[in-house]
């Protein structure tokens, strides 16, 4: 699943389910980042469009690299790279409800990115 500050979407961005973000994860605050890098840490995720809200979770790990200036990448595997924020994630891209996705495609709306560590 990918959130980027790009402003627009290729054919084979399937998996992008956010565009004009603010943050990458070069952006993130470092006490975030360090959170995130702690071992098998766990990650709770919303999207939240309008009066709806989809939750997840995934893990941090210590080779967490946090660097890319546009994307956030959370992954179900455990494949590290500049664009990864979270690995082992419980669900991908394709399980978020379509309405909230139908409403994401609208240019208008505005979604809202949460992210908590325990």
């Amino acid at each position: 699943m990918e959130i980027t500050k790009d402003s627009h979407l290729t054919p084979r961005g399937d998996c992008i389910v956010g565009i004009n973000a603010n943050y990458g994860c070069s952006d993130l605050p470092n006490e975030l980042k360090e959170k995130l890098r702690q071992p098998e840490s766990l990650i709770h995720f919303s999207i939240i469009v309008d009066e709806q809200k989809f939750q997840f979770t995934a893990y941090g790990d210590p080779q967490l690299i946090l660097s890319h200036d546009d994307d956030i990448v959370i992954r179900k595997s455990r494949f590290i790279c500049p664009r990864t924020l979270a690995i082992g994630s419980d669900t991908s891209s394709d399980l978020i409800p379509r309405e909230i996705i139908k409403k994401l495609q609208n240019p208008k709306t505005k979604g809202i990115f949460e992210i908590s560590v325990d």
